[in-house]
């Protein structure tokens, strides 16, 4: 009797793992066909013309201009406008219906996905602390890195008033503490990985990435945070005049083991993000979203371009592109 039941079990299990993987590969041939029928609309539109227009986030900005670009390349009648002003405005005018399409480049929140927001996953990146390369202690700077605990008490705490303080070394030299003023993905990526939130963030307020950037190019002992698009150059692949990227000390021992060591290029970078060694926040998906799903033909062919021919260009511009699962869902989330 007993054989019966172990017979039975062995049987009962078999018919639920060949259920479980006849049901994903019906979902993989769904999803297939949807790809394939896309394919085929996009052919169809080949005399498209109207007008797209997308507000948001500093992060998303650059990589919207070349995807806009290139697909105006197909689609010459198409006017596409973009505009950065942060994620907070990105959202804002999505769900006002401003624009066509907000870039926003945090997590969208379950009041806003009430209140209509359809949110396209289109790339991935992160944000990177920054400081001066001219401040006088950069080597050490750069050998230490920066722990968590330290950025918390830079950012939220505000107990790291020096250098000292933060390399854990007697210097009096001062860090001066800049954040972001706009409401943006950036200070609420980079707040999340302090376990915090933006509003939660010290320091003298600026605004927008470009802001940020300068203001610390101008400061030698200045710290800020900025997404990889404000901190590498698009062209050298290196960091901007006058910047440097902190490294993170993932693991806390005081140096920048090896393996914790990929700032050099923003190539580098990426790749380690890719990987899963660079931590997630502050890495994070960027998003277009728009209010309900969008039913203008040039809005479903611009974010389809995107989430297909479009990818090829994340690399050029610097930034991470999606698995090929996430951009399946995202395509079929605008086929349903």
């Amino acid at each position: 009797m007993r054989n019966i039941r172990v017979v039975f079990a062995v049987l009962s299990l078999s018919v639920v793992l060949v259920a479980g993987v006849a049901d994903e590969l019906q979902a993989q041939e769904k999803r297939q066909g949807w790809i394939k029928r896309l394919r085929y609309r996009r052919e169809l539109r080949r005399e498209l013309q109207g007008e797209i227009q997308l507000s948001g986030a500093f992060a998303l900005y650059p990589m919207a201009v070349k995807w806009a670009e290139e697909f105006r390349k197909i689609h010459p009648k198409v006017r596409i406008d973009i505009s950065a002003g942060g994620a907070g405005k990105g959202i804002t005018d999505a769900l006002a219906k401003v624009v066509d399409l907000g870039m926003v480049s945090r997590d969208i929140y379950p009041q806003e996905l009430e209140k209509g927001a359809f949110p396209i996953a289109v790339v991935k990146d992160a944000v990177v602390p920054t400081i001066n390369s001219n401040n006088p202690l950069i080597d050490q700077i750069l050998a230490t890195g920066l722990k968590q605990q330290v950025a918390q008490d830079l950012w939220i705490h505000t107990t790291a008033r020096t250098w000292g303080d933060v390399l854990g070394t007697g210097s009096t030299i001062p860090v001066h503490v800049y954040t972001r003023s706009d409401a943006c993905g950036a200070a609420e990526t980079f707040a999340a990985w302090l376990g915090a939130k933006q509003e939660d963030l010290e320091g003298t307020a600026v605004f927008g990435d470009p802001g940020v950037t300068s203001v610390v190019q101008r400061d030698k002992v200045g710290i800020g945070f900025n997404n990889i698009a404000y901190a590498y150059d698009i062209n050298s692949k290196k960091p901007y005049r006058h910047i440097a990227v902190i490294p993170l000390d993932l693991n806390g021992n005081g140096k920048i083991d090896p393996e914790e060591d990929f700032y050099a290029t923003s190539t580098e970078l990426n790749a380690a993000i890719a990987e899963g060694k660079y931590p997630s926040p502050p890495a994070r998906n960027l998003f277009l979203v728009s209010n309900g799903k969008p039913m203008k033909p040039e809005v479903l062919a611009f974010l389809e371009f995107i989430l297909t021919d479009g990818q090829q260009y994340a690399p050029e511009v610097g930034y991470i592109g999606l698995s090929s699962d996430i951009l399946e869902e995202e395509l079929f989330k605008l086929q349903e």
